[in-house]
């Protein structure tokens, strides 16, 4: 038998014969299984947690809203804002000085980092609060004189909040200058030399064309340390900086329920890590853009699209 068909008439009957082929994807049974598993062992968590009298739930609803919970909620986003705003700022001058000619400055900048960095946020929260013991008044004047400005007690000044600030602020700024070192050197050079050969000077071509171009790698690394800023803040309770904690440790102290207390503790911390992620996830999205790999979809996101495509699909045979 002659086959009469031209070579572009073969190649558009395989074209439409493999566009007719339903592509049918491998089966997982494994991570069907594993999804079973533990779907199982989560329910069974939940359900022996909803029913152990020992957890004392009408405990958990008395204080959950409780105005000392509120009180405590207040103090600790305040922190949080203020200790990462503090953070910020030191940490950009402490990477510019990091990344100066000056050895001087460089030598400053990589001691912060070192003590700051290299002992726990623990020690240096008992620190600030108890700075008294070290030093009784703060002068300001001219060193190694007895010509004084200003003098006040430590402890007026240093009041348990100040001091929860200072060390989450200061801690928080060794870590966000290596952050934003980072987002400076991932900036090409080629940048800054531009603008100097424009007559620009280093502090401005740093502030308005390094900085802007770094933020890409800045934000997002910063949106998680905003996070676990609001998480350590749990931390201050050891000078009784009336935050969360130091309340929830109040009121335990006194009804003796600890377990209920610190599930109070943890639904508001979810709760408020929860609504922090949703502006950070979108800022890794919006400044990662043209970084992340090509077409890496959540598996919920492919659950859910899937489930969808499946619908068109059935919704257009019906209308046929």
């Amino acid at each position: 038998m002659i086959d009469t068909k031209s070579p572009a008439d073969r190649t558009t009957t395989g074209a439409t014969g493999m566009r007719d082929l339903e592509i049918v994807p491998v089966r997982n049974y494994g991570r069907w299984i594993a999804a079973v598993v533990s779907l199982l062992a989560l329910v069974g968590l939940i359900g022996s947690l909803a029913k152990n009298d020992n957890l004392h739930w009408d405990v958990v609803g008395d204080y959950l809203f409780a105005d000392l919970i509120f009180d405590g909620l207040t103090t600790t986003l305040w922190l949080t804002a203020a200790a990462m705003l503090l953070g910020l700022g030191l940490g950009t001058l402490i990477a510019v000085m990091r990344l100066s000619a000056s050895p001087v400055l460089y030598g400053l900048a990589n001691a912060f980092v070192w003590v700051f960095r290299g002992t726990p946020l623990l020690v240096q929260i008992i620190f600030w609060g108890y700075a008294a013991a070290l030093y009784k008044y703060v002068k300001i004047g001219i060193p190694f004189t007895e010509v004084t400005f200003l003098q006040a007690e430590t402890n007026t000044l240093l009041t348990p909040a100040i001091a929860a600030l200072l060390a989450l602020g200061l801690n928080e700024a060794a870590y966000a200058s290596e952050i934003v070192r980072a987002g400076i050197q991932s900036v090409d050079p080629g940048q800054a030399e531009a603008a100097h050969s424009l007559g620009m000077r280093p502090a401005l071509t740093m502030r308005r064309i390094v900085l802007p171009q770094a933020m890409r790698v800045i934000i997002p690394p910063m949106g998680n340390e905003t996070i676990n800023m609001l998480k350590m803040t749990a931390l201050v309770s050891v000078i009784s900086a009336h935050d969360l904690m130091s309340n929830i440790q109040d009121v335990y102290a006194q009804n003796y329920q600890v377990i209920p207390m610190l599930i109070v503790a943890s639904l508001w911390y979810l709760a408020l890590v929860t609504l922090l992620s949703v502006p950070q996830a979108w800022l890794e999205r919006r400044y990662g853009r043209g970084t992340t790999r090509a077409g890496h979809v959540s598996p919920f996101r492919r659950l859910l699209g899937g489930t969808v495509e499946r619908l068109g699909k059935k919704n257009k045979e019906h209308n046929r």
